[in-house]
């Protein structure tokens, strides 16, 4: 059955669980050139900051309970980010004293991956 009125969307937040909501947002910042849209208390506890554009952001949450790291992909493989200089962008990465691996040079773009201090993996892509 072909759809003929179908919505339009684009992603617009998503929401991950932080041990350090300031010191990823600050990351973020300086990688993506994002600002702080919002902070404050959860709804359910805790406190966020959202962090992104005008169109989209992150909402990076935390409690009072430890959550220590993730295994990879359980459930969430890695988030991407596109940036215009792949080489500045791991530059950041590197100055925040995380470790860049899995560089690659394939269509339709160069890209590395990083995983933050809490275990979340993110894939930095350059399509210039």
């Amino acid at each position: 059955m072909l759809l003929t009125n179908r919505p339009a969307g684009q992603l617009e937040h998503a929401n991950l669980t932080v041990s350090d909501p300031e010191r990823t947002s600050a990351l973020l910042q300086d990688l993506l050139g994002w600002h702080e849209r919002w902070r404050g208390e959860s709804a359910l506890g805790g406190w966020t900051i959202h962090v992104g554009d005008e169109m989209t952001y992150l909402a990076l949450y935390t409690d009072e309970v430890p959550r220590g790291r993730h295994a990879k992909g359980a459930p969430l493989n890695h988030i991407g980010f596109l940036v215009n200089d792949l080489d500045a962008a791991e530059k950041v990465v590197v100055e925040a004293g995380l470790i860049p691996f899995n560089h690659a040079d394939y269509p339709p773009g160069r890209r590395f991956y990083f995983f933050d201090w809490d275990g979340i993996e993110f894939e930095v892509v350059s399509y210039l």
